[in-house]
């Protein structure tokens, strides 16, 4: 494995395109419906009214956690609210494939443990193709956490490559846009001074993130 070289335009590249990826089935949902609404056909009027609703909700859901897990959040030593980012958390990963069972203190953590653990959610999204549970536990003392993660479905697997990219290394020592999130992951674990550890037993993938020592 050879450690990953990235110039900061193409990290900043990659992860506008992943999170593009992420909002435009949603946004282009909202503009096939309303070129449905635009040919008056009474029978359809209802029916796009209802995906133009569910579609802007699922758009605004995606943004919002984007906003926390990828943005600034707020400037230098910024802190966060457990609770606010569990009511992102929900409203991003709670669909038809997926369910989210959300435990967290109501506190306030610094910005980098929190976009930390946004990212490990989205990473045990990978570990669970085929849809299932998601329960995340949060512990805080202080202010400092320490985040259990378990990914339970059929199918369930450690994503490919994901310990080295966390690590910073690929084979060739360069990624693309599906590589991006388990790296800017551990480039946030590595700024908040946490581990990001991974474990399977079964159908069950467990991630542990905790101080490092």
């Amino acid at each position: 494995m050879t450690a990953i070289t990235l110039d900061p335009l193409d990290l900043a590249a990659l992860l506008c395109s992943r999170v593009c990826h992420d909002v435009i089935s949603p946004v282009g949902a909202v503009v096939n419906a309303l070129e449905v609404l635009e040919e008056d056909d009474p029978s359809m009027r209802d029916f796009a009214l209802d995906l133009i609703k569910k579609s802007a909700r699922n758009a605004s859901a995606r943004l919002q956690f984007a906003r926390l897990a990828f943005g600034a959040a707020g400037s230098a030593g910024a802190m966060i609210d457990l609770g606010d980012a569990g009511n992102v958390a929900n409203g991003f990963l709670n669909d038809e494939k997926l369910s989210l069972d959300w435990d967290a203190p109501r506190a306030l953590l610094p910005k980098n443990q929190v976009k930390l653990l946004l990212n490990l959610l989205t990473l045990a999204t990978h570990a669970v193709p085929r849809g299932g549970k998601l329960v995340s536990r949060a512990t805080v003392e202080g202010e400092q956490g320490r985040f259990v993660i378990t990914a339970t479905g059929s199918h369930a697997r450690i994503p490919a490559h994901v310990e080295d990219l966390l690590a910073g290394r690929s084979e060739t020592g360069t990624i693309d846009a599906h590589a991006v999130q388990p790296l800017y992951t551990g480039m946030v674990a590595r700024a908040a001074g946490m581990s990001v550890s991974f474990a399977i037993d079964g159908d069950t993938v467990t991630i542990t993130s905790e101080k490092q020592d």
